[in-house]
């Protein structure tokens, strides 16, 4: 079907893969562990590189360590989203729950990295020592980095603010930039949206804190679609009306919530005739306003010819008035 999700769903995340994802890590990390405490036994065969076998593992030590955190905030992130799937049609509290775990597993990876390049940088006495004057010269670097990145650090900032307050979720069909589409990813420092003909818009978190834009499930997936038939006054509203009904009926889109047909303006020339229909989601709303436009466009060709659009001319016939026989 046209406009369908096309996310897959993932398989329930148990004990045995999340032990298997962060197996490697842990052994190294074992590994090292054992070698620090057999020092004393190693010490006598390399008791002129003692210190620089103490630095080697040390650094061991914050790469796995930092490795097996990483790989646990990404198992934790597949877990919880193994247990929310959004490719259903109700899955409101699925998309919350995903946008928010996405938002907060990216920046959790981010603090381990720092972290791990802070920790591993004060491992060397160098560096240790230059620290009391880069730290007096901190306040002026701080406020240059601070005009040079306030972009980067507004972007940053905007992508948290998303995650907290959810204008977005994922996989929510929004109208940006006059592109229709679905939230396919949130960052913290882009967006991504993917429009209906499978184009990627990339976005950056401040255009949905700045800027207007429409999102079709903000609080529900449902949706109402509108179909607009131009016909000639002649047209039978009455049956156009039950011809609506019967096509509704005799398909699967409609979720049998709602069902109008209205005349909404009429012009010298045509009555506009709207039919309202509702649907679970947008990607079917569109198929059965497509639907609907079709069929009773060919009720009207088939049934009633005569209510069609049409021009009508009206030419007068004038007698002469002088009596002579009209030639």
């Amino acid at each position: 079907m046209t406009g369908q999700n096309n996310i897959v769903e993932k398989s329930k995340i148990g004990l045995w893969n999340i032990i298997k994802r962060t197996l490697l890590p842990m052994i190294l990390f074992l590994i090292l562990v054992i070698v620090k405490i057999n020092t004393p036994i190693i010490q006598p065969f390399i008791k002129n590189h003692i210190d620089v076998f103490n630095h080697i593992i040390n650094i061991g030590f914050i790469i796995t360590l930092s490795w097996f955190l990483i790989r646990l905030i990404t198992v934790a992130e597949d877990y919880i989203a193994s247990r929310y799937l959004i490719n259903i049609p109700d899955n409101l509290n699925a998309r919350k729950v995903l946008t928010q775990v996405r938002v907060i597993e990216r920046i959790l990876v981010v603090l381990v990295v720092m972290i791990a390049f802070s920790t591993f940088l004060m491992t060397f006495d160098k560096i240790r020592q230059f620290g009391a004057s880069l730290l007096a010269s901190a306040g002026i670097v701080g406020v240059i980095l601070g005009f040079a990145a306030q972009k980067s650090i507004a972007t940053f900032f905007a992508g948290l603010q998303i995650a907290i307050t959810q204008p977005i979720r994922i996989d929510d069909v929004v109208i940006v930039e006059n592109e229709w589409g679905w939230i396919e990813e949130i960052n913290l420092t882009y967006i991504v949206v993917r429009i209906w003909d499978l184009r990627r818009l990339i976005v950056p978190p401040s255009y949905f804190i700045d800027k207007p834009f429409q999102n079709w499930t903000r609080t529900s997936a449902s949706i109402l679609g509108t179909v607009f038939i131009y016909a000639d006054y002649k047209a039978p509203i009455q049956s156009i009306r039950n011809e609506l009904k019967r096509i509704l009926d005799n398909t699967d889109l409609w979720d049998k919530e709602v069902c109008n047909l209205q005349v909404t303006n009429a012009t010298s020339q045509t009555i506009e005739i709207r039919a309202l229909m509702s649907a679970s989601t947008s990607p079917i709303a569109w198929d059965l306003r497509c639907l609907v436009r079709e069929k009773l466009i060919t009720f009207l060709q088939e049934n009633f010819p005569e209510s069609l659009p049409r021009y009508r001319i009206e030419m007068e016939r004038r007698e002469r008035h002088n009596g002579e026989r009209p030639g």
